[in-house]
């Protein structure tokens, strides 16, 4: 047995590490569910229009604006693993909310976007949680196979949950498939709340201000210039991504003609690049190094987004299923390796500001390309819209081919892919 499969045998034995493991599988998976069910309820529920959709899209995400540099100065004062927990009951309670306003006749777009902001909420302090929780549970050596294993179950619920989320719409209708992306919120806290690692306690003495803390998590990552140039590059694919999801759904149910089944199974072929991504990471990163492997994945798959606007009916939809699924393998790629540097070279009582200020950098631009994506598929038709997400997304990639990470093989303090310098 080689030393690089003792270390993985090792994390897949790690009680506590599966159960974060699980708890995030079936709160994607949920969340997946969603990605279908929650814009059908307002296409076909609300008959909601292009631009509509984009608001709903934006709603999403706009709490990364609005409260993301606070939420991780907050983050840095608590216990990690009650803030996961709170988090996701709370989701849990708004979702479950659309099938009953449903139920009672009574459910308008003013409430999805309620919903759906609320929900955001939860989700910045879930995500900002998690990503600093990770390190204490399983020690930084072994970032790279945990990012990579957790990333390989995000892309299998992709796969998944869209198809379970199209056949439940088409079943049961749009509101009474959310419950589903609820209850994956409910396992999450219940698998949660079986991990006994002992959590220290966040030290009151010197604690900073509010103010002090968001200045210090931005002046963290601007004074890092591969930090900087990580989320530039990050912030541009959001909103060029952001602006394509906004009309997606539009995009193959009303103009290229798909059933709600067959919208969530095109998801799902085209998601199952993202396992293909957590599997090559790790033998990529080995070979080409840790800061090649950075703008290397962007590189070779993010063109292939331009297969996505292509997309017709019959066997046109192929153009899509390829598309997706070679964006995914490098949307994974790029994750895995960026997320993991993020982890391994900051103070454990800084990961909660710098998480937090990456994602208010990066997921801050998803918002405005929701409402960009609405607004021009209202304007100039949705396939346009489609278009200019997906060269967007591969224009995103410029940042990083000028930066000094073309010259580098290793990120600073990050050695070999499995932890060793």
């Amino acid at each position: 047995m080689t030393a690089e499969t003792a270390v993985r045998l090792g994390l897949l034995r790690d009680r506590q590490f599966m159960l974060l493991f699980g708890a995030e599988s079936i709160s994607v998976a949920g969340s997946q569910i969603g990605v279908v069910a929650l814009p059908l309820v307002a296409i076909l529920t609300m008959r909601a229009g292009a631009f509509e959709v984009g608001l709903l899209s934006a709603a999403q995400t706009a709490a990364f604006v609005l409260i993301g540099l606070p939420a991780g100065v907050w983050v840095d004062r608590m216990r990690r693993r009650p803030v996961l927990i709170t988090a996701d009951l709370v989701r849990a309670a708004l979702l479950l909310s659309i099938p009953v306003a449903a139920w009672l006749d009574v459910l308008t777009l003013v409430q999805l976007y309620a919903v759906a902001l609320g929900a955001g909420i939860a989700t910045v302090f879930f995500e900002i949680a998690s990503q600093s929780y990770l390190p204490a549970l399983i020690g930084r050596d072994r970032l790279v196979d945990a990012n990579g294993k957790l990333e390989t179950s995000r892309s299998a619920a992709q796969v998944v949950g869209p198809s379970v989320g199209g056949w439940l719409v088409a079943l049961l209708t749009a509101p009474v498939a959310v419950i589903a992306n609820a209850i994956g919120f409910l396992g999450s806290a219940l698998l949660l709340s079986r991990i006994r690692a002992q959590e220290p306690v966040p030290s009151t003495a010197d604690r900073p201000s509010l103010v002090q803390g968001i200045r210090a998590g931005l002046r963290l990552v601007f004074a890092d210039r591969i930090l900087r140039l990580i989320a530039l590059r990050s912030a541009l694919a959001n909103l060029a991504f952001s602006a394509l999801l906004a009309v997606q759904a539009l995009f193959l149910v009303q103009d290229i003609g798909l059933s709600p089944g067959a919208y969530g199974a095109l998801l799902a072929a085209g998601a199952v690049g993202g396992l293909g991504g957590g599997a090559l990471v790790g033998p990529l990163a080995k070979r080409v190094g840790s800061a090649r492997v950075i703008w290397l994945g962007p590189l070779l798959f993010q063109p292939f987004a331009l297969l996505i606007p292509l997309t017709t009916a019959g066997a046109g939809v192929v153009f899509f299923v390829v598309g997706s699924f070679l964006v995914s393998v490098g949307v994974v790629v790029y994750n895995v390796s960026q997320i993991s540097f993020r982890q391994t070279t900051t103070a454990p009582d800084m990961l909660g500001r710098m998480n937090a200020t990456m994602r208010f950098l990066v997921w801050g631009t998803m918002p405005l390309g929701g409402v960009l994506g609405g607004a021009m598929g209202e304007l100039f038709g949705v396939r346009v819209a489609v278009w200019v997400g997906a060269v967007g997304l591969v224009l995103s990639t410029l940042p990083l081919l000028f930066s000094p990470l073309v010259r580098m093989r290793e990120l600073p303090g990050h050695g070999t892919p499995d932890g060793t310098s």
